[in-house]
């Protein structure tokens, strides 16, 4: 028999290697990335991890076993991942939690102002003309003369010069709605082009055409851009015509002179108590408001002093008698008798014809407060604001921010970008100025245009301004007596009288008088505060809990997972992939080359390539695994003697066939 070749001994000499690694493979334990396969490295997972549901799967005996601890392990995971996401979504939903604290509190800000906001006496000399021209739309209109009824008059007998007020926002009487209206100036008939807005209602007026009457605008710049302004009542619509000349002719007054024309501290106020001691005009500060004049702020603190009250009750608030002279009220401005008045803290600015509460006169007003201070969370909580620096929007007011405060800002920005002017009932931006006919003929169209587009939400406005973080509110609640009584109203009257002194050179009436109380009903202020309901410590105590509740696994186990999914497992398939680049390589290079696969090619393949030997501490797998010589041939079991092998046991005695060729 010829002796194997040389490729047939390697072979032999490798197959019991391959037995003896299989074997090793099998006995000794196989740790982390030193599985060869996927599959092996998940049954060592398996057998060594902490959650129970995953060994059951491999040691379990039986396929319906098994496959009930996989749909359990299975479903296990499935209730983890949905918990996991439901603790997410809870986390980033802003949840808050409100918290109500009670605790003493300081007295705050109290605004008051007359509605009329100027004395009739001393504007007649600015508003005679546009009075003179309103008395004549009345008499034409409805007959009125000097407050008497009469029977109507034909426009056509209203013979008067030219009236810029009337020229410049024309008042009209809608005789066939939308499409023919009359001028009232002038008795012409004129066609209705452009829009028309009912500003009364969003639902135009469907009684007596003749009811409707408004006014015009026009663009300067365009006399077929106009705008209709209907009412279904002519008072609305006077008011509304009146009040748009008021503000024009207001806004070229200075505004020393127009604080000349209101009411002063000894006007307004005759009498002050608070916290049951005797108060005077000291301690009240003047504040200047374009629609209402002079307003005084109690306890305003300029002066570093904020009064506190010692207890609750009206009886240790404020209580002041305020002068509301009716005689001297413009009888076209204000339909209304009384005071406004505003409960504000020190640092807001008094927004009276926005929130301002009325009180009526021969009447005592009683306002009880309830203090509220509220905290919210800012992002990702909610879009509110802490200061106000964040609003691209100019404070115009001087306070601190307020939702209020950007509204108006952010409209008289608008106001001075697109018209040229600024409006007068709000504060004026630097280098801009109130609008006027004379500077400004195209305002009053702009202002209306632009409002318009406000309400609408067009301008951005409501986009970009946010609610304050931090704000007070005092809730009131306010209840009205008359007073003075029957059986009191003659002393009263007298003596009240006598303390105006010798300013007042009348009796005084009850119907000019209006008492006033402002107070605590508690000192307990009641503190809202939005807390974070998820935070990560809560985030991490629940994830815990839902990994420990489904499959009995800790932080150690999580970290284990991902070392044997994500670590060990990418070594694996990185090294796997190599491998074949690797062999891909060699065999391109052979090709090129033509030269015969070396034995030091073979032997380099695959586990055994120095290059792919992993580098953790060497084990008795990895010492299997070194490489071969690079010179020489590779060592190898010689072939056995195969008939020695079968005559040992057989003979006792060599027999001379066989010393003959051991001899040769």
């Amino acid at each position: 028999m010829a002796p194997p070749g040389p490729e047939g001994g390697r072979a032999a000499a490798t197959a019991p290697g391959k037995k003896i690694t299989a074997r090793l493979k099998r006995t000794l334990p196989v740790r982390g990335p030193q599985a060869p396969t996927l599959s092996e490295l998940m049954r060592w997972y398996c057998l060594n991890t902490n959650t129970h549901g995953c060994r059951r799967i491999v040691v379990s005996r039986g396929r319906l076993r098994r496959l009930l601890w996989i749909l359990l392990t299975l479903s296990a995971v499935g209730l983890i991942l949905w918990q996991c996401a439901e603790l997410l979504m809870n986390y980033y939903s802003a949840s808050v939690s409100v918290t109500v604290q009670f605790q003493k509190l300081p007295f705050p800000a109290v605004t008051i102002c007359n509605i009329n906001p100027y004395k009739y006496s001393a504007m007649k000399e600015y508003l005679s003309e546009l009075d003179k021209e309103t008395k004549k739309a009345l008499e034409t209109f409805y007959g009125f003369s000097e407050g008497k009824s009469k029977v109507r008059r034909s426009v056509d007998e209203w013979n008067s010069t030219g009236s810029e007020f009337f020229q410049q926002i024309p008042l009209l009487k809608v005789e066939d709605f939308p499409r023919m209206a009359t001028d009232l100036h002038s008795g012409q008939k004129r066609k209705i082009e452009g829009s028309v807005f009912h500003k009364d209602s969003s639902i135009v007026n469907s009684g007596d055409s003749n009811d409707i009457i408004g006014f015009q605008l026009c663009d300067a710049n365009n006399s077929s851009d106009c705008a209709l302004y209907t009412f279904s009542s002519g008072v609305n619509a006077i008011q509304e015509w009146y009040k748009l000349h008021y503000m024009n002719i207001m806004a070229q007054i200075p505004l020393e002179t127009k604080e000349k024309l209101s009411y002063s501290a000894d006007d307004l106020l005759l009498t002050c108590f608070f916290d049951g001691l005797s108060c005077d005009k000291r301690h009240f500060t003047r504040f200047h408001h374009p629609l209402h004049g002079n307003c005084y702020t109690f306890n305003s603190g300029e002066n570093g002093t904020i009064l506190s009250t010692s207890t609750g009750g009206s009886e240790y608030g404020l209580q002041v008698v305020l002068y509301i002279d009716e005689a001297d009220y413009n009888p076209f401005l204000v339909t209304s008798t009384g005071a406004k008045i505003i409960v504000h803290d020190q640092n807001e600015y008094p927004f009276i014809e926005d929130i301002g509460t009325e009180i009526e006169t021969a009447a005592a007003t009683s306002i009880g407060m309830h203090f509220t201070r509220s905290r919210k969370l800012s992002k990702p909580y909610s879009d509110c604001t802490e200061t106000g620096a964040d609003i691209p929007v100019e404070n115009l007011y001087n306070k601190s921010y307020s939702l209020q405060i950007c509204l108006h800002s952010c409209f008289q920005k608008a106001m001075v970008q697109s018209c040229g002017c600024a409006q007068y009932a709000q504060p004026l931006p630097a280098g801009a100025e109130y609008c006027n006919y004379k500077k400004n003929p195209n305002w009053m169209y702009c202002y209306y245009r632009l409002h318009e587009k406000f309400v609408k939400e067009q301008l951005g406005c409501q986009q970009i301004c946010k609610d304050a973080c931090s704000f007070k509110e005092w809730a009131l609640t306010t209840s009205i007596a008359q007073w003075p009584s029957t059986v009191s109203e003659d002393w009263m009257l007298r003596v009240l009288s006598w303390d105006k002194g010798q300013k007042l050179n009348k009796k005084l009436n009850k119907t000019d008088l209006a008492n006033l109380m402002v107070f605590y009903k508690d000192l307990n202020e009641r503190f809202i505060s939005e807390n974070p309901a998820n935070t990560l410590v809560i985030l991490l105590s629940n994830f815990g809990g839902q990994l420990g509740l489904w499959m009995s696994c800790s932080v150690v186990c999580v970290i284990e997972i991902v070392e044997v999914f994500f670590i060990d497992s990418l070594s694996i398939v990185m090294r796997r992939q190599w491998q074949k680049a690797k062999k891909w390589w060699n065999d391109r290079k052979r090709g090129s080359s033509g030269k015969a696969p070396q034995a030091s090619d073979v032997e380099r393949q695959g586990h055994d390539n120095p290059v792919c030997i992993d580098e953790d501490l060497p084990t008795f797998t990895t010492a299997l695994r070194l490489p071969l010589p690079q010179d020489g041939p590779l060592p190898r079991t010689p072939p056995p003697n195969y008939s020695t092998l079968r005559l040992e046991t057989a003979f006792t005695e060599q027999l001379p066939d066989t010393l003959e060729l051991g001899q040769h």
